[in-house]
């Protein structure tokens, strides 16, 4: 495990704990014993080449998928011990998810695609309009509150994906290949959003990516390969 640590996070609060964590489908191992803590505020790096894991691994994360052994925590919580009805409800008020492509919903303009997000976990009227426009403000969107993805670019469509992942302060985000469909100057842009924002919410970042340069924002980069996190 490479570790590039930069900076002191907001004292030591563990968000996410992987403790020996396997994963099998039939006679193919996939996840072979994977130990993991990320801190609140904490940006990390996972790289590693396609079918090494990566997948799996934030399926596992976000409870699409239940580890054979071992343990998977998220603020202090073991999936393992949750019911369904509390896992969805885990997943659903502490976990912000970005996307390679965006999953936004077509019909919804951008500020009903970040309220949607925020409705999900029961916010008030009152509140959900000044928290989604105060972040879409922030996003650089104030005045594309009303549009529908179709007639945004694709960096702001990722902006209003980000702002969608943070709208009800998540403990981790997960973003997977997040600058993957934007050009190199729009995907840094991207990146520094995310970074400013993690920072300002201590969230906790886990970023997958294939781009060395994209790892610039991250504490950490570690790498999988054949269901391991090894020394990079």
């Amino acid at each position: 495990m490479n570790i590039l640590k930069t900076r002191i996070t907001n004292n030591g609060t563990e968000t996410l704990v992987l403790e020996s964590a396997k994963k099998s489908f039939g006679r193919v191992d996939v996840l072979k014993g994977i130990s993991l803590t990320i801190l609140a505020g904490e940006r990390v790096a996972l790289m590693g080449p396609s079918g090494s894991g990566k997948s799996t691994l934030l399926n596992c994360i976000c409870g699409i998928e239940a580890v054979d052994t071992g343990e998977i925590k998220i603020g202090g919580q073991c999936l393992a011990d949750l019911s369904p009805g509390a896992l969805d409800q885990i997943r659903r008020d502490h976990i912000g998810y970005v996307f390679q492509s965006f999953h936004l919903l077509p019909t919804l303009t951008a500020f009903e695609n970040v309220e949607f997000s925020a409705q999900l976990v029961g916010m008030g009227k009152r509140e959900r309009l000044k928290r989604v426009t105060d972040l879409l403000k922030r996003v650089g969107l104030g005045h594309r509150l009303d549009h529908l993805p179709d007639a945004l670019s694709g960096g702001e469509r990722q902006r209003v994906a980000i702002a969608r992942a943070l709208v009800h302060h998540p403990k981790l985000v997960l973003a997977d290949e997040p600058t993957g469909s934007l050009d190199t100057e729009t995907g840094g842009e991207v990146l520094d959003l995310l970074k400013e924002l993690s920072n300002d919410f201590q969230v906790a970042l886990l970023l997958v990516t294939h781009d060395l340069a994209s790892t610039r924002i991250c504490d950490r980069v570690i790498t999988m390969k054949d269901g391991r996190l090894i020394t990079g």
